[in-house]
């Protein structure tokens, strides 16, 4: 019988706060993390989410003596701090850390690749700071990393390779980032509105979260999510753009259902990827109709938080986990009018209802996709 998996814990660092409480009070105003920012010299303003790193190094200082650390590592030590307090680390725990782009900020103005730039030594870094002794594993596939780490943590513990694991996702924006997404023409000229009408784009955002994942549970748990199933498929559909048909969102939300035995009609709620870009949402559109899920209550983040990529998955599913403790929807914020092929249930203001089973899917560079199926318990 395989062992089943829970997360049982978990913290984020986003530009609306730095814990989960702060966080879900300023999603229920409606409170986005979006606005005007100036980052390039040779670029206007753009809309974006972005930690204020007065605030993060007020926290950081509060917490910590040592400061030799880089602005995202500050981000990732604050986020993981409060976890390892409650759980012990032994020599069967496994410390994951999902990023797409980590250090890349210590490359500017370098004729030498630094150290730290290597997503392994970042990893190495935090984990030899809370005293990890198993080895790092690094999951870094664009932005499938937050929701593919969560997978990995599970089936590592199911293969009995750990027996729990801390799972630690982030991103910062740096000029490398915003001048990528620029190339694609892809950044929105105004806040995001996943599945509308008059979306133009995306907004990049920051910000790193962490679970806490174990097969062996306690009576000091304040709450449990089972991690019921999981997939990821790559459609090789191009270097960039999704599959028109969503073929590999189908498949990986498909084979993530058939592994929890969970039906359509059972899932209560679809934490989606919802990017703001015209071919992801119609994509994801087509995706969850193919799979009979058009009915079912879903949200995009991304109007709250910008796109955090490698950290989107995990903190979404962190923001999807509170919405079923507190029974309640939160919107897709600035959704209008749809403007998708394909009719999807969007969530459009703060609503009650009981959740139990969770979908969370996400979509990247390169044609991955992943999805789990959570279920409160």
């Amino acid at each position: 019988m395989r062992k089943e998996i829970y997360i049982t814990d978990y913290n984020c660092v986003t530009p609306l706060g730095m814990n989960v409480a702060s966080n879900w009070e300023a999603l229920l105003q409606g409170r986005s993390g979006i606005g005007l920012y100036k980052i390039m010299e040779n670029q206007d303003a753009f809309y974006a989410s972005i930690i204020n790193s007065e605030k993060l190094e007020e926290e950081f200082n509060k917490n910590f003596s040592d400061q030799d650390f880089t602005r995202l590592e500050k981000m990732f030590l604050l986020c993981l701090k409060p976890l390892v307090e409650k759980h012990n680390i032994t020599d069967e725990t496994a410390f994951i850390l999902s990023t797409t782009k980590g250090n890349i900020s210590l490359l500017k103005n370098q004729s030498a690749l630094p150290e730290g730039v290597y997503l392994s030594n970042l990893a190495q870094k935090i984990a030899d700071f809370f005293g990890f002794t198993t080895k790092p594993i690094v999951v870094s596939n664009a932005c499938v990393s937050g929701v593919m780490a969560i997978a990995v943590a599970k089936n590592m513990i199911q293969a009995g390779k750990y027996k729990d694991a801390f799972v630690i996702a982030g991103d910062e924006i740096s000029e490398f980032v915003i001048s990528g997404f620029n190339s694609f023409q892809a950044i929105g000229t105004t806040p995001c509105k996943p599945y509308d009408k008059s979306r133009d784009g995306i907004n990049i955002g920051e910000a790193t979260a962490a679970a806490y994942v174990t097969s062996e549970l306690t009576e000091n748990e304040k709450f449990r999510f089972k991690v019921l199933g999981d997939s990821a498929i790559n459609d090789a559909n191009h270097i960039s753009g999704p599959s028109r048909t969503g073929d590999g969102l189908y498949a990986s939300i498909r084979n993530a259902m058939t592994e929890a035995k969970v039906s359509a009609e059972q899932i209560d709620f679809i934490s989606a990827h919802g990017t703001a870009t015209l071919y992801n949402d119609e994509m994801e559109a087509i995706a969850f109709n193919r799979m009979e899920l058009q009915h079912v209550p879903l949200n995009s983040m991304k109007a709250f938080y910008g796109h955090c990529l490698g950290a989107s998955g995990l903190l979404e599913s962190i923001i999807s986990m509170e919405s079923a403790l507190h029974d309640t929807l939160i919107p897709s914020k600035n959704f209008e009018e749809p403007g998708i092929s394909q009719s999807l249930h969007i969530i459009k203001e703060n609503q009650p209802a009981e959740i139990n089973y969770i979908l969370k899917t996400a979509s990247g560079f390169g044609g991955c996709n992943a999805a789990i199926v959570l279920e409160k318990c």
